[in-house]
């Protein structure tokens, strides 16, 4: 296995992702070009998930179909195994999990997750399951998949390898692109990407909230959403005289 050396996101940057949405950075990424983003089937699970926003690099881990002599208990003590890419996950990192859909199999416990949660992993995101949910939700790891299932990972998955691509929800996740999960569910951005994307989420986000306050005040949304030329010229003069952002 090649594994890509994992690394972290800028505590700076990860805070001023934490507050953009997820569906603003998916509109950015839009207008980019980009239209396949969001990972289907990662939902909150639990109020962990739901607090507060996450933000920070992809730590990817990637399953196949189970083959009954590869997917056995015993594989759990392998060199490669869910254990070995726990211990290699950074602290801030969020992992992501190829389980292909799969939700009879759940691919993380609670004795994973609380290892997870100690090693100081953001938050884990899957197209798959977990499962001992009650125990899962006690080790306070936020979590973003489709749900929980009783049986064990090998029951329909066997695990391959981390750190390296995978496709997650139908989404390509690359190791060390950045993730951003809320309420609205989880998505990628490509990390070459990550500076302009920020910035233009910020932007973004900026002028959705001078519009929300057009929109109580009572303005009606043509030519306020989206802006014509003299929605942005005023839109333009009000932002003149706000203070810059930090950084």
């Amino acid at each position: 296995m090649n594994a890509i050396a994992p690394i972290s996101l800028d505590p700076g940057t990860a805070r001023a992702l934490e507050s953009v949405t997820a569906a603003t950075i998916t509109t950015v990424l839009l207008k980019k070009g980009l239209r396949n983003v969001w990972i289907r089937g990662a939902r909150p699970v639990g109020e962990a998930a739901a607090a507060r926003r996450r933000a920070g690099r992809a730590f990817t881990l990637r399953f196949v179909p189970a083959r009954e002599d590869l997917a056995t208990p015993a594989s759990w003590a392998s060199p490669i195994s869910t254990r070995a890419a726990i211990e290699a996950m950074p602290a801030g990192a969020i992992a992501v999990v190829d389980a292909m859909g799969v939700t009879d199999a759940g691919i993380f416990g609670d004795i994973l997750c609380a290892r997870m949660t100690k090693r100081g992993v953001a938050a884990l995101v899957s197209d798959g399951v977990v499962r001992d949910l009650a125990g899962v939700l006690g080790t306070g790891l936020p979590v973003w998949c489709q749900g929980t299932a009783a049986p064990a990972s090998v029951a329909g998955l066997t695990f391959v390898g981390w750190q390296e691509p995978i496709g997650c929800g139908g989404v390509c996740v690359m190791p060390n692109d950045v993730i951003v999960a809320d309420g609205d569910g989880a998505v990628v951005i490509p990390a070459a990407l990550l500076d302009e994307v920020l910035e233009s989420s910020l932007e973004q986000e900026r002028l959705e909230g001078w519009i929300m306050r057009e929109v109580e005040a009572g303005v009606p949304l043509p030519g306020l959403y989206p802006s014509n030329a003299e929605t942005t010229a005023r839109y333009d003069a009000w932002r003149s005289t706000q203070p810059k952002s930090p950084g």
